[in-house]
């Protein structure tokens, strides 16, 4: 028994080789995205201050942000963590590249002569390495404060 195998073999044209080029104006590089971390505020006079302080920086609205975290601990308690704790540009440029962020939202809350307290909200730029903006005001009272802290929080996070 003989088995016969038939072989049939199509010819075709090569196609010519295509190439594209493109130019650096076709080729738009991905945007990284602006993370804003806002940390927590702490007091321990001011308590009071302090929850309303935090709760509004979580509410605030900043432009040219993507992503926003909200930190469940202060500017000062990430400071400790990474050793550096001066309230300076260097050390909060720090904590920003702790955090991943690009942006610090934070706020700092200093006793007064009698029941007085400043508070100081700060937009910190994390790659410029200083504050982008800051707000501060001298509140004559806890109460005044707590009730004053959204528009202090508005003026430091306005374009």
């Amino acid at each position: 028994m003989m088995v016969v195998t038939i072989a049939a073999v199509a010819c075709t044209k090569p196609r010519a080789a295509t190439t594209t080029t493109t130019t650096p104006a076709d080729v738009i590089a991905p945007k990284s995205k602006v993370k804003l971390a806002v940390l927590a505020v702490e007091s321990d006079k001011f308590p009071k201050v302090a929850k309303a302080a935090t709760e509004s920086l979580a509410k605030a609205q900043v432009t040219g942000i993507d992503e926003t975290e909200i930190s469940k601990v202060s500017v000062e308690v990430v400071q400790l963590s990474i050793e550096c704790v001066e309230p300076t540009a260097a050390c909060y440029q720090a904590v920003g590249r702790s955090l991943a962020a690009n942006q610090l939202l934070f706020a700092q809350i200093v006793p007064g002569k009698k029941r007085a307290l400043r508070v100081t909200i700060t937009l910190f730029d994390v790659e410029a390495g200083s504050p982008r903006t800051a707000a501060d005001h001298t509140f004559a009272s806890e109460r005044e404060a707590a009730e004053g802290l959204d528009g202090l929080v508005a003026k430091a996070t306005q374009p």
